[in-house]
């Protein structure tokens, strides 16, 4: 059954992907030698700046990127052991919402806010499990109340711009679960909401994947979240994966300099008037990426070996970090930075 992991286990495969975006000015190295996967019923993390390639990693997985606009150079993606990087629009059309579902950032951009929310809704559900109207209209109904929507009806009946932020993502997160699929894309669905209607989004998400036994990659650029919510983390820079691991093991021992700089950016590790910390300088321009690794223009741990060769991904199952500093069983921990 496509809806359902394979014997292996895995959800999602993605597997040396590289992609570049084509310009009048040269191609944009997006994405090189991106691996990750998400298991059965798994909740997975990939954590960054904005910038770092997220939310491309995933379009390219599930064919959202625009036709003709970029080039895979590398690798492949597998979802519930077919390839989709091979499949044709209708493939991908079908796949999508019933074996993939994406909860988007901007919920006001992704629902049409000239329909009314029953009806997209009981859209979704009709197209893919071809019910009829009526018992998509239950379903859409059960479904919201499952995201604990008070009033239902009434929110079936109501246009999107009648709704707050936070419960146009509730809808969204309804919208996502509908069709059972075996994979929820969770592209920081809660960046533009306040820290209380965040928590109960996280809440919503987590105890419905759980439940369901849906699989989950949660994109983020705060560790905080994804600390709270996933069971493996990745951590992604300029393209790259620089360190990946059980969730625990990364955020309590981080190996790589850039995890350790995501984590002393946190407000609530800090002490009460502590100067909060910031990355000095960007993610570089993936036109014309630095040598060597990526952040070492960034990093205070740079030696020459960093500025002039590219480190790869080393170490156990339980965690792994791209870093030539690291040495076989040392971690390169910033003292008082230790705990996540």
């Amino acid at each position: 059954m496509i809806g359902t992991a394979q014997p292996d286990g895995q959800a999602l495969a993605i597997k040396g992907l590289s992609l570049e975006f084509p310009t009048f000015s040269g191609s944009i190295k997006a994405l090189d030698n991106v691996s990750i996967e998400v298991g059965k019923a798994e909740i997975v993390g990939v954590v960054g700046e904005s910038g770092c390639g997220k939310s491309v990693t995933t379009m390219a997985a599930t064919g959202l990127l625009p036709k003709g606009r970029y080039n895979i150079t590398g690798g492949s993606v597998s979802l519930f052991g077919r390839a989709t990087l091979t499949m044709d629009d209708k493939e991908l059309q079908n796949m999508r919402g019933k074996v993939v579902s994406t909860i988007f950032q901007e919920p006001m951009n992704a629902l049409n806010p000239t329909i009314r929310i029953g009806k997209q809704l009981t859209d979704i559900i009709m197209r893919h499990e071809g019910t009829n109207l009526e018992d998509a209209k239950q379903r859409a109904h059960d479904i919201l109340a499952d995201m604990l929507i008070g009033e239902p009806e009434r929110i079936m009946r109501a246009y999107p711009f009648e709704l707050s932020g936070g419960m146009r993502q509730r809808v969204l997160t309804a919208m996502a679960f509908s069709c059972n699929p075996g994979l929820i894309i969770a592209d920081e669905p809660t960046t533009a909401l306040d820290v209380t209607v965040q928590a109960v989004i996280l809440r919503l998400i987590q105890n419905r994947a759980r439940r369901t036994g849906t699989s989950v990659i949660f994109i983020s650029h705060n560790v905080a979240v994804v600390s709270q919510l996933c069971d493996r983390i990745y951590v992604m820079y300029a393209g790259r994966i620089v360190e990946h691991g059980a969730t625990r093991a990364v955020l309590d021992a981080p190996q790589h300099p850039y995890t350790q700089a995501l984590l002393r950016c946190l407000p609530e590790r800090l002490a009460p008037k502590q100067e909060l910390e910031a990355i000095p300088g960007a993610v570089p321009n993936l036109m014309h990426p630095p040598a060597g690794c990526y952040f070492q223009p960034r990093c205070g741990e740079a030696v020459e070996r960093c500025r002039t060769h590219s480190p790869q991904l080393a170490g156990s199952d339980a965690q792994q970090v791209a870093c030539w500093q690291r040495g076989d069983g040392v971690l390169i921990l910033d003292k008082g930075h230790g705990n996540a």
